[in-house]
């Protein structure tokens, strides 16, 4: 690691940022092996993990055997020192999950939407959330919307929050580092978080019918997609018929006569879809909501799509619980910012 970086705060951030991540993986280290592991010296390393100790971020779990000189001492991270909350905007309901540095969920709730309210009944209901747990040193927020670096710039429906800095608003109320994400990119990053397909470097695509109309959250090669302007993952613009989108195509088939015509105008269109995914990303998969469609209609969709490309280039098909996968997203998001805080 270079010490020599632009400014002292950023050469403080990645010091700590490293130390913690370090910790967090290995169990517990010595500052020998942390100052060789993170390649700065052995007395930089001291430093830091005398302030760490002194505000309670570090645990001192015992001594080494002796090789023949002083015994070293052994450190932990103390998992408990920072919680994150993460919490999600849907048009029915709020959801909010309470997390330690570990992953471990402290506490998980759930209460009615703030869609279709206005942003400070949204703030003052985070602001009670963060003041009865004041170790809250993160905030994730997960919104059906293209986001452009913390602000909404395609929230279709709540015309109150469009073009408004979400990031900034709270970072501003709470002096927490906050991150606002779209819902299907959280999704996908929690799903892949949570090995959902094991080869590394996976290419996937989370597919989304929802209550705000499609989306889609996609990663390739183990990255997230987000396009060049925030826009990626807009599935409902997917041309598919006769002058008519995916949206549309699912929209006209809401409207037919019995619940078979409905359904099999409705796969026909996620079939569609799907075959464009392949041909276009080639996938490793393409994970569905467990709400939305059983193994029954995967096997359809599979078998529709197979009419449009050959189907050894299909990729795996599979259903994931959503609003679980969605939260783990957020939470992999909460976990990154507390553990580059310059305060403890």
């Amino acid at each position: 690691m270079n010490e020599l970086l632009a400014t002292p705060e950023e050469t403080k951030k990645t010091i700590l940022r490293g130390i913690r991540s370090t910790l967090l993986a290995l169990g517990s280290a010595t500052k020998a092996e942390l100052s060789d592991k993170l390649r700065l010296s052995f007395p930089t390393i001291s430093k830091f993990l005398t302030q760490m100790e002194r505000d309670g971020e570090l645990l001192a779990v015992g001594l080494d055997d002796s090789s023949g000189g002083r015994r070293a001492q052994r450190y932990a991270y103390n998992p408990e020192h920072m919680l994150g909350l993460a919490i999600f905007l849907e048009r029915t309901e709020t959801n909010y999950m309470i997390f330690n540095c570990i992953g471990e969920v402290k506490e998980q709730g759930q209460t009615s939407s703030f869609l279709l309210a206005d942003i400070e009944s949204l703030t003052l209901r985070i602001e009670e959330i963060v003041r009865s747990e004041p170790r809250i040193k993160s905030l994730s927020i997960g919104v059906p919307a293209s986001v452009r670096n913390g602000r909404l710039i395609y929230i279709p429906g709540y015309t109150q929050f469009q073009d408004f800095d979400l990031k900034k608003h709270f970072e501003d109320r709470l002096s927490i580092p906050v991150v606002v994400e779209n819902d299907m990119n959280a999704a996908v990053l929690g799903y892949n978080d949570n090995g959902g397909v094991k080869d590394e470097g996976s290419s996937l695509v989370y597919l989304y019918l929802g209550n705000n109309g499609p989306g889609a959250g996609i990663m390739m090669n183990g990255e997230l997609v987000r396009g060049s302007s925030y826009f990626s993952g807009e599935v409902s613009f997917v041309p598919q018929y006769d002058k008519s989108n995916f949206l549309q195509a699912l929209d006209k088939g809401s409207g037919l006569e019995t619940e078979e015509e409905r359904e099999t105008a409705r796969l026909d269109a996620i079939s569609r879809l799907v075959a464009a995914f392949s041909a276009i990303l080639n996938p490793h998969a393409i994970i569905f909501c467990d709400d939305e469609v059983n193994e029954a209609m995967i096997s359809r969709i599979a078998a529709s799509s197979a009419a449009f490309i050959p189907a050894e280039h299909l990729p795996k098909l599979a259903a994931s619980d959503w609003r679980q996968d969605y939260l783990y997203g957020l939470q992999h998001l909460g976990l990154d910012l507390m553990i580059s805080r310059t305060k403890g």
